[in-house]
């Protein structure tokens, strides 16, 4: 059983998702941070670049957002390219208004006109926001597409009569031009529950349509729920043991909107009294803690090793200490399997998306191949709701995926780059550092008159270094200018920093 723990401070509200005390899933949310995730905005198009197929949208942000062609809908681009032919029509008069062509995204917009947009993915490092106009409105039974007129179902309703049923529910009532996506929390529920959604839904989507078109260009026109009230809306169901915040507050409205949306499950809204950190209690904050570091131990003793770069992840699984009990190729298969469903759980925990490479150890025996991928697909399905892409395990034992990216990974959201480092992940030794003061003294000592007395002030581990190791350098300046030369150990300095005080 599942229960939802809320951590709710005036300065940032954490939401914690966890199953049998592991912890799934973790949110957060600040009052300083705007969240720009399904948000929608009047952009007004900055730029139009053929080659590339994408527009470049002004939104109120201190990036612009791109828009790719792929992710204009189609019948947006049709209607935009037949009033932008219709303005050329006196100095073009032939040019046929059926669109048959290739699409080019500088027939579908110009610059400085206004346009809806839909924020799909937060800006990630120097990326701006990617935006849409493939438009989505979650509800707790729907999510409604109004302007792409197809129906989907989730693949975890697997009874096929029930698919049918929540079908025939929502076509019918769906107005002519829009579609939906009729999602897991629908199983079994009463027509009337989807029916009202589905008019919510609707309606909010109008009413976007009434905010764009008295909306100033750059304004936000809409924004989804507060994140407590989503992560409810989205989880709350029969799976779900308790919701328990710290917060009385917190507590009365998530009780009111409970009671409002699922009065069935309003009975799990729960309040957390004692003095402990409820994510301490919990066990919440180590968990954290241990996601954000490289390592990720296995039961058995193995390992995975998990690398991100901007482009993409790279997971490593390693056998470790486990050896196994009769050969070898039962070692790998037992941790391949075991680093399998933990992987899962990483790349939801970490919010890693994008292109993941993942080096499971290689296995001579094709069948067990087969049965680690056939696992891991499995798992991918049941337990994680974002669209992923899978290839089958190549010859050297690696798998490619790819996941969709929605905000921050855990790393971006907790850490910043290193001061010392700058994000490069080490720093250079000490040995390295006094061989390059070395030499940048040894260009200044040209620079003196001989006979001359300095002192040279140093970072005191590069003194340490120096004094123990490579006194004989110094000893070797000193013959070589005719300069004496005393060390000077400043634990203030930087290690790749030297002062030299002449006397």
């Amino acid at each position: 059983m599942k229960k939802i723990i809320i951590n709710d401070n005036s300065w940032q509200i954490r939401i914690a998702i966890i199953t049998n005390g592991k912890l799934q899933n973790i949110y957060f949310s600040a009052p300083t941070h705007e969240v720009l995730e399904r948000a929608y905005f009047k952009g007004l198009v900055t730029k139009v670049l053929p080659g590339i197929q994408t527009a470049f949208i002004e939104f109120g942000q201190q990036k612009a957002g791109f828009l790719h062609i792929s992710e204009i809908d189609r019948e947006l681009a049709m209607q935009k390219i037949s009033i932008h032919l219709e303005d050329d029509e006196e100095e073009q008069p032939k040019i046929e208004k059926k669109i048959t062509q290739k699409r080019d995204i500088s027939k579908i917009l110009k610059e400085n006109e206004p346009i809806l947009v839909q924020v799909s993915k937060e800006p990630v490092h120097e990326k701006g926001a990617k935006l849409t106009t493939c438009f989505t409105l979650p509800g707790r039974f729907i999510v409604l597409m109004p302007n792409i007129p197809r129906i989907g179902v989730s693949k975890k309703i697997e009874n096929r009569d029930e698919r049918t049923r929540l079908k025939n529910i929502v076509r019918e009532r769906l107005p002519e031009g829009m579609g939906a996506i009729i999602r897991t929390t629908s199983d079994g529920c009463a027509e009337k529950d989807l029916i009202n959604d589905l008019t919510y839904l609707v309606q909010e989507w109008h009413s976007i349509e009434k905010r764009f078109a008295s909306a100033k260009p750059t304004e936000k026109i809409y924004e989804d729920l507060p994140l407590v009230l989503q992560i409810i809306r989205d989880h709350l169901d029969s799976s779900i043991e308790a919701i328990i915040t710290d917060s009385t507050k917190s507590q009365n409205e998530l009780y009111k909107f409970a009671k409002n949306i699922a009065p069935e499950f309003a009975h799990v809204i729960q309040s957390y009294n004692d003095t402990i950190n409820i994510f301490s209690a919990f066990g919440i904050e180590k968990q954290i803690e241990q996601a954000l570091k490289k390592k990720v131990s296995l039961k058995s003793g193995g390992s995975i090793i998990i690398e991100s770069t901007e482009a993409m992840t790279v997971i490593d699984v390693n056998t470790g200490r486990f050896i196994g009990k009769t050969n070898l190729e039962e070692t790998i298969l037992k941790t391949n399997l075991e680093a399998a469903e933990e992987i899962v759980q990483q790349l939801k925990l970490r919010n890693i998306g994008g292109l993941i490479v993942i080096d499971f150890i290689d296995m001579g025996i094709i069948a067990n191949r087969q049965k680690v991928f056939s696992f891991f697909e499995k798992i991918l399905k049941e337990r994680d709701k974002f669209q992923s892409v899978v290839l089958k395990i190549s010859e050297f034992g690696l798998v490619q995926m790819t996941r969709k990216r929605s905000g921050k990974t855990l790393v971006q959201e907790l850490t910043t780059d290193c001061p010392t480092c700058h994000g490069l992940g080490f720093i250079k030794s000490y040995q390295t550092e006094s061989y390059a003061i070395l030499r940048a003294v040894k260009d200044e000592l040209k620079t003196i008159s001989p006979g001359k007395k300095i002192g040279l002030q140093i970072n005191t581990q590069v003194f340490n270094y120096i004094t123990s190791v490579e006194y004989d350098a110094i000893l070797k300046l000193e013959n070589s200018y005719n300069i004496k030369i005393t060390l000077l150990s400043n634990k203030e300095l930087p290690v790749d920093k030297y002062k030299i005080e002449k006397n």
